[in-house]
């Protein structure tokens, strides 16, 4: 693996990688296609940024002496795109879906605590959707791992097809517990603000309807967060060691109303959000605690 490019302090601007973004590759992607071993670092990460208000805010989360889990997600988000910007990433950044994410807190981050952060790309395979990928993506304190994350994307392909004939979703479940969201026209466009991600089919009808979507879409990550910040409210909420996980499944159009659907037992709660009707998930996942 080469060597990681280093910053310290301050992540790089994220002007120039959206340019970047915005440039042709070279090559089409095909069957050898290979994501290279990439690896970038951030050396002490202030976590109390000025977005930190506001995307607590966005969100729904109470003021604490600690941070969401998701809030290292977005101070590592100029580092994703750094290497997904790379000359030698070789799928262009326009398009990718993200499909799961998964976030291990091995203990609460505190407010003000600087971080280390390191991203990876790894894990590509190819499925009969095309060619899936991984951002790893771990945080340290003091030398420690205290936070990593798994975000795993895809590239739509044809070049291969499956043969197995497609199965009938699974029967939807429904759990105990439910509690109304509401996701304002405007919250990609806020999303985007603190969190620095501007993927056109996010912020305004006009530029989703050019990706095939009838209305702007909530962000998954902001969807995941909102699901977060609820659920911590709860009197059974254990705030220590925990993995979140989520796989991302219908877009959430806006404006909208979803349901958040879950149930809670000592050893993790199941969750899931569904459309206002409660027919189709938007999102479905699972909290662990460790």
């Amino acid at each position: 693996m080469p060597e990681p490019i280093i910053y310290h302090s301050t992540p790089p601007g994220l002007l120039p990688l959206f340019a970047r973004a915005l440039l042709p590759k070279q090559h089409k992607p095909g069957d050898n296609t290979r994501i290279p071993e990439l690896q970038v670092e951030l050396v002490g990460m202030a976590t109390n940024t000025p977005a930190l208000p506001r995307y607590l805010k966005v969100c729904g989360f109470q003021q604490s002496s600690r941070l969401p889990a998701t809030w290292p997600h977005v101070l590592a988000f100029p580092l994703h795109l750094k290497l997904l910007t790379d000359e030698s990433f070789p799928l262009p950044l326009l398009g990718l879906v993200h499909l799961r994410n998964t976030i291990t807190q091995h203990r609460p981050v505190s407010t003000g605590e600087n971080l280390d952060i390191r991203v990876v790309l790894g894990h590509q395979q190819r499925t009969d959707r095309g060619i899936e990928f991984d951002l790893i993506t771990e945080a340290r304190s003091a030398g420690t791992l205290i936070w990593e994350e798994v975000s795993t994307n895809l590239f739509r392909s044809n070049t291969q097809q499956s043969t197995e004939p497609k199965s009938a979703p699974p029967k939807l479940k429904k759990w105990p517990l439910t509690e109304l969201i509401t996701a304002p026209e405007n919250i990609g466009r806020q999303y985007a603000k603190v969190a620095g991600d501007r993927n056109p089919i996010h912020m305004h009808a006009l530029s989703a309807r050019a990706f095939g979507f009838p209305r702007a879409i909530a962000h998954g990550m902001w969807s995941k967060a909102r699901v977060l910040a609820l659920l911590e409210k709860r009197d059974a909420w254990k705030d220590g060691a925990f993995t979140i996980s989520c796989q991302f499944k219908k877009p959430l159009l806006l404006p909208g109303t979803a349901q958040l659907n879950w149930q809670e037992n000592d050893k993790g709660w199941d969750y899931q959000l569904l459309n206002e009707k409660g027919t189709a998930p938007h999102l479905g996942g699972r909290i662990d605690w460790l």
